[in-house]
């Protein structure tokens, strides 16, 4: 089963998903998507948090901007691989001067969707929901705000169960409990 988990930022939405991989009975493996990039010690400290609460006993690969490629290569029948996060994954097709490897992340989006549809095992896919505020005057983020909406709406529509969460607590937008 397809399932994408959505929510703001500290929504609880990577909480939930890993609540749900701690109660799968099959081996686990968790695909990590962010990069840390020169310094930033606060995200250092979120991502170490994170890790930090992953039970030894799943296995972990960095995801990088191939993640339909990683996806495949750790999918198994009676797995479970949790995608975190879709935003981190698309902030790998910006540049540090602020550019966007449109080509490049079309292609992956495109190479994402088919991976999902050939996955074995159950794939749990963790994403932001962040199109719900004002227009923003910057175009960079406008960029990624349409395409990481785009992007969830593209994997929502191949996933079997979808979920927003807001304040820890997990609404169920399509498929059953």
């Amino acid at each position: 089963m397809l399932h994408l988990i959505t929510g703001g930022a500290r929504s609880g939405k990577s909480r939930y998903a890993e609540t749900l991989a701690l109660a799968h009975p099959g081996p686990v493996c968790y695909l990590a998507t962010a990069e840390l990039r020169g310094g930033d010690a606060e995200f250092a400290a979120r991502v170490e948090h994170h890790r930090r609460r992953r039970p030894a006993a799943w296995s972990q690969a960095e995801a990088g901007r191939g993640l339909a490629a990683e996806l495949l290569r750790r999918d198994a029948a009676g797995g479970l691989l949790l995608v975190d996060c879709l935003g981190m994954w698309l902030m790998r097709f910006f540049n540090e001067d602020g550019g966007f490897d449109t080509a490049g992340f079309e292609q992956e989006r495109a190479a994402l969707l088919a991976a999902l549809e050939q996955a074995r095992g159950e794939v749990l896919l963790v994403s932001n929901e962040i199109g719900w505020g004002v227009v923003s005057a910057n175009a960079q983020t406008r960029c990624f705000v349409d395409e990481l909406g785009r992007v969830n709406q593209a994997v929502a529509e191949v996933c079997q169960r979808v979920t927003l969460v807001a304040c820890g607590l997990p609404l169920v937008l399509k498929g059953e409990i």
